[in-house]
Order: C-alpha cells, then structure tokens, then sequence
C-alpha cells in the first residue's frame, strides 16, 4: 500500500515461519456451540469459525509481521495502474482444486461475481466497486474499478477463489449441509456430525506446499473440532486431556485455574504471545436505532453507570487494562486531548454534527473501585434527567410513563459476560433501570443478531493495522439497517463515512494515520459501545508435543498464527 513490500521475491519463508518445521500429528480444538453448514461464504447458518481461514486461499496471501502487503499465493505475479485503477493477476500453472483440477480464470471471474452477489455479506462491497472483470490471457485476469480507492487492489487479491462447476444446478446461497465448498487450500474435511465434530485432514497432494509462501506452514496432518454446550464443560474436557490446545482471554482464570495436574506434570504448557495489533472494541453495544438509546446521553449515563474499575477486579482480577479507543495500543489511536493538525481539518467541516468530546477530546468515565460508584452515578441520573427520564416510584420513566427496561441478548455459556451484566444490572438498579438478560443457543444468537431484534449485546471487533474498505462494513451508514450487517451498533455518521473515504484516498502514511485518528475519535465519542479489558496478550494452553516458531509475527495470536505456525513435536 505504501513503498515496496519488506520480503523480496526470491524469499524463502514467511519470517515468522519455521521453515524445518515437520509435518505430522493431530490437533484437537473445541468449540461451543454448534453448526448447521459447513459453507463460510453464504449468510445462511451457523459455521465453525475456523473453516474459511482452513481450507481456502485467494490469489494473494498476507504477511502477518507487515501491514498493507500481500504476496503471490495462487497468483505468481501482479500488475496494477499507478493510480491502482485496476489490478491483473496472473495464476500459477501448477495452482490446483483439492480434487485436483486445475485453477482457471472461469473459476475466479465466477467467484469474484458469485461471492459479491451471493454471499456473505462480508465479499459484496468489493463487487459494487467493479467495473469490469475480464480474462487478458488463459492465465491472466483483469479487474477495473470504478471509484478511485488504492487498497481496492489489495482487498480484490485476498478474495477465496471456489470451483465453479462444483455449483452447476446448485444454489450457491442455499446449499445443504452436505454442499462444502471444494477450496485450493492445504485442508479438506474428511468427515463430521452436524453440531458435534468435524474433522479435517491435510491434502497430501496440496498444489502449494513447496512455495516459499506456505514453507513450513500447515503442519498437522489432522486438525478435528469437537462442540461443546459452554465454556465451562469445554474447558473440563481441556483438563481431562481431550483437546490439545484451548485459548484463553481472561488473566484471572489463566493465573488462578491452570494450576491442575496436567500443568503440574509439564505435559500441559501455558504459553503467552505478544502482539502489536489495536485493541478493538469489546463490550456491550447498544442498538441505536430505536429509544432509549438512540440519545447519546442515555448512552454516556450508561457508559458512567458501568462501574468498569470494580467489574474488571471482581472478574480478570483487574490485571486487564480497559480499552479506551477502538484502536487503542496502536499508533492509529486517537491522541489525548485536542485534536490537531490533518486530524482536526479532516473533522473541522463536520463540527456542527459531531458529539460532545470529538474534537476537544473524550475520555471514558473513571470509578473510585468502589462498589457503589455513587459519584458517577449522580452524573447518570443527570444526564437522564436532561433526557426526560425521571424516577417515579423507583423505577425509572419517560414523560409518557413508559419505564426505562432493558434486556441483553447473551450466548448460553458466555459466562463472564453473564457475570458481568450481573453486576452492571445491580448498579443500574440504583437509577430505577431494570436489565434482565436474555440467554438463548447460538442459533437463536446469530438469528437474532442478524435480524438486529436485541437492545444490548456483547460486541468484538478485532481491528488491524491496516484498516480499509471493512471499516464501512463495521460503522458505515449504507449499512446500516441491512439485515445480517456488521454496523449492530446502527450508526449513521456523514462523518465517520468521510473519514472512511479520507484513508482510502490517501497516499502518504501520515495522511492515513490522520483519518483513522479521526475515525477513532468519532467512534469513541459516539459512546456506542460499553468498553470492558483490552487483550493485551494471547494466551494458549497446549499439550507439551506443541511447538511454535521463536519469532513472533506482530499480529501476536489469530487463526494465521495457531494453528498455521506450529507444528507436533514427537
């Protein structure tokens, strides 16, 4: 995206891979929950998250220890316009299907217009933003945008690439169960039991085994997912030795309830990852497009209201710092105070429109520790007031009587949130508010979620340090009411929109880091989101036959980290 990638093209490794590394073994990881498609690129059903990071590739792979760069994966060169106006790739002649077949230009031009036309929701952007597909070779391929956009480029590499005749008479959208996408990547699922397990294997005949891309990467010849019905018995069954490796994301249990047996033999190793990515956003959202929260001061009273200091101490043992701006811990993170410089210009022509806080800076509300946080609370009823909510017999209503009621739609299982929603409900009580929590399977969580029928629910969205063209999936108002969007907050900001356009559009990466500052900005005062800890580490715990590279990519932890790096140590 900016200069020239760090790795030259006679490299022989990714520089975080171990290039000896041997194949071999069998990893077991569980899940909870359960599936009803094995199919990650349609919106239909639930599909184990793993699947199209397993088994599927696009004409370009990326680097983990470089933002913004890709390199040739099924694509052995690229060209594109100076001004990225179009992008060519060109396939390697040896890139091949799982059962064998040869890779074609059919079959990209078909999964470019088939994923952005009938898939999730996640691929259609790009195919709105073509303007013209078209072979240039039998092995060459041209793809013409039609709005000035220079990571168009990159995101256009990254696409799966599927088989088209695999699909003949067969609706894309609506396939079985038993419809699994044939992909040209290293893993094919040999076997399953919807809901229950599944399994896959690797492809000994994997077309790209031997390229420097994928050298000493996907190294187990089994990887099998067992689902199990919460976190709770998943993790019984880590310690009863069923699984081989399990990631954990809350530092109190990782300090207090790792010291079973198996740990104390050595034959079950805690390992911690260090990253370089933002924070992200985790918490709870809150669902802007129907009252009460579609006034930003309702949403600051509960954002005082959530005792974060007491909350985190009682549930991480408080050595989980909060986060304190989408892309907090990253040099993409709005700086304290003022705005300044290109940051300040870009949002000077919005100021009229943006909340309290964007330009003169917010900070999140800070607690004593204290249980009762009455201090913060008296700023609540305030702002409450100021809102038409006053307290009428204890409980909390508007000027038509109607009382302030709150539910949070939770997954069955999620038990930290549950404690979490627990306590914050204790202290909302105290303003009249009642919170009950709405617990129901992951079925009924996703179906929900897509249909947008919740108040409050838990939210994550990881973020990088290339953030794009996905930001206008996250927070952009085209869609924002969309059944299935990833925008669950349901903000409609001009401004968050330009600020979008503004890093699109840049050339330089000061430019580009200005835009993003300034979209943090308008995020975090947006008081959308209910920060809670940041995950500052990754955490695995793993069988001792377990092994990874000593070089960490600076991503840290993810699904191109474990288990595509490590490899069974006999």
């Amino acid at each position: 995206m900016y200069g020239d990638p760090a790795l030259p093209p006679d490299f022989v490794s990714l520089p975080y891979a171990n290039p000896n590394a041997p194949k071999g073994g069998r990893i077991v990881f569980g899940n909870t929950g359960g599936f009803d498609s094995l199919n990650p690129f349609i919106q239909k059903g639930t599909v184990p998250w793993q699947l199209r990071f397993w088994g599927y590739e696009g004409l370009m792979g990326r680097s983990w220890d470089e933002p913004f760069s890709l390199y040739g994966l099924l694509a052995e060169s690229i060209e594109t316009a100076p001004d990225r106006s179009w992008v060519e790739f060109t396939l390697r002649p040896e890139a091949r299907f799982s059962d064998g077949s040869v890779v074609t230009i059919e079959d990209v031009i078909w999964s470019y217009e088939t994923l952005g036309t009938k898939g999730h929701l996640r691929y259609r952007g790009l195919w709105n933003k073509i303007s013209a597909i078209e072979p240039t070779g039998d092995r060459s391929v041209r793809i013409t945008f039609n709005e000035p956009d220079r990571e168009l480029a990159l995101i256009a590499g990254l696409r799966p690439i599927l088989k088209k005749d695999q699909w003949l008479g067969i609706e894309f959208g609506q396939g079985a169960l038993a419809d699994i996408p044939i992909g040209t990547g290293a893993y094919v699922i040999q076997n399953y039991e919807a809901g229950r397990h599944v399994t896959l294997a690797r492809n000994k005949d994997y077309w790209g085994k031997d390229i420097p891309f994928r050298r000493g990467t996907q190294n187990f010849d089994e990887m099998r997912i067992d689902f199990f019905g919460d976190g709770t018995v998943l993790f019984e069954a880590f310690k009863a030795g069923d699984l081989s490796a399990i990631r954990e994301f809350n530092a109190d249990k990782w300090n207090g309830q790792y010291g079973f047996p198996a740990v104390v033999r050595g034959d079950i190793v805690k390992t911690e990852i260090p990253h370089q990515k933002p924070s992200g956003m985790t918490g709870l959202v809150m669902n802007t497009r129907h009252a009460p929260f579609d006034d930003w001061r309702v949403r600051e009273a509960m954002l005082l209201a959530f005792n974060f200091e007491y909350i985190n101490d009682t549930v991480t043992g408080g050595v989980q710092p909060r986060i304190s701006s989408y892309f907090s811990g990253s040099p993409l993170a709005a700086q304290a105070g003022a705005a300044t410089g290109r940051t300040q210009t870009l949002l000077a022509p919005f100021n009229s429109d943006l909340l309290p806080g964007t330009l003169e800076g917010y900070a999140l509300p800070l607690s004593d520790g204290s249980a009762r946080n009455r201090k913060n609370l008296r700023k609540a009823a305030k702002l409450l007031g100021q809102a038409g909510w006053a307290v009428q017999d204890g409980q909390l209503r508007n000027d038509t009587g109607e009382p302030f009621l709150i539910s949070v739609l939770l997954r069955q299982g999620d038990t930290d949130m549950q404690t979490v929603v627990e306590i914050y409900a204790r202290a909302l009580e105290r303003l009249g508010i009642s919170m009950t929590a709405d617990k129901v399977d992951n079925a009924q969580y996703a179906g929900r979620v897509a249909e947008l029928d919740f108040q409050m629910t838990p939210f994550r969205r990881a973020l990088s340090l290339s953030p794009g063209n996905e930001q206008r999936i996250y927070w952009g108002s085209e869609v924002a009411n969309t059944p299935g969007t990833r925008n669950l907050m349901g903000m409609e900001s001009p401004a968050a929109d330009a600020m979008i356009d503004a890093m699109l559009a840049s050339e330089t990466r000061a430019d580009f880091v200005a835009a993003t500052r300034a979209l943090d900005r308008i995020l975090t005062a947006g008081r959308y989101v209910i920060p809670i800890w940041s995950f500052d580490v990754g955490r695995i715990a793993h069988i001792k036959e377990l092994r990874q590279p000593e070089t960490v990519p600076i991503y840290g932890d993810g699904p191109q980290y474990m288990p595509d790096l490590w490899w069974h140590q006999k």
